[in-house]
């Protein structure tokens, strides 16, 4: 095993502040840092002047970077003795792909740790006052992803829309129809309160409530769009106005 070292990172929801001590640390010791499309750009500050910075961010259509290549350069900088950060936003492990990673590069008998970050999926939506859990309304929450798997696999919506407690969907936006129409046509009560957060707890957040009735609506009168959380559920009402 080489010298290396892949530190996966979660980066937090978004504000600079969220970062854990110990990302920060791996974030100022690393020798070169693979970052994501959402990660925020202060973040990489932190670095040293000298610290080589890759972006392989991916948004919905566009992959410029494939998930094999880079597991590869992740391989290949900690086996030429580099400290890598590979930077995520919020957890790595929560549709982060950092699971299919780690097991790369363990694979490659590459030395790897995981350092966990704040998901967006409980930050965002406290970020405006709105708990994931709350005895007078939710004593679960579920955490989904909100867009098609590539291979066309629907959801199983008639189980989601009859969980009990908060629905928290990551990465939905442009799906944001499809997943209210989805949930009325299995059984969910149009009147189920929905709230949409964009840009979860940076300077820019902006967030809308309705229900699923007129989320849609009220969306596309504020201009919201990605990135953004979509929060279905009793506690959506407590959304600060």
């Amino acid at each position: 095993m080489s010298d290396g070292l892949v530190s996966l990172v979660g980066a937090g929801p978004g504000s600079v502040d969220l970062l854990t001590l110990r990302g920060k640390d791996r974030i100022e010791k690393a020798d070169v840092i693979v970052y994501d499309r959402l990660v925020n750009p202060e973040l990489l500050d932190l670095a040293r002047p000298d610290a080589q910075r890759i972006d392989v961010g991916k948004s919905a259509h566009h992959h410029p970077v494939k998930q094999r290549e880079i597991n590869d350069l992740l391989a290949r900088l900690a086996k030429e003795g580099k400290r890598v950060v590979r930077l995520k936003s919020g957890d790595p492990f929560v549709f982060g792909r950092g699971g299919e990673e780690r097991e790369y590069l363990k694979a490659q008998g590459v030395e790897v740790e995981v350092v966990p970050g704040i998901t967006s999926a409980i930050a965002g939506p406290a970020a405006v006052g709105i708990p994931v859990t709350h005895r007078d309304y939710a004593s679960s929450f579920h955490v989904i992803a909100g867009h098609r798997k590539r291979e066309g696999h629907e959801l199983d919506w008639d189980n989601i829309a009859h969980m009990e407690g908060t629905l928290v969907f990551l990465m939905g936006m442009e799906s944001l129809g499809r997943i209210v129409e989805n949930l009325v046509a299995n059984g969910m009560p149009a009147t189920t309160p929905v709230a949409v957060i964009q840009w979860a707890t940076r300077a820019d957040q902006r967030a809308v409530g309705g229900d699923l009735a007129t989320i849609e609506q009220q969306v596309e009168q504020a201009g919201l769009g990605a990135p953004a959380l979509i929060v279905v559920g009793g506690v959506a009402s407590l959304l600060d106005a």
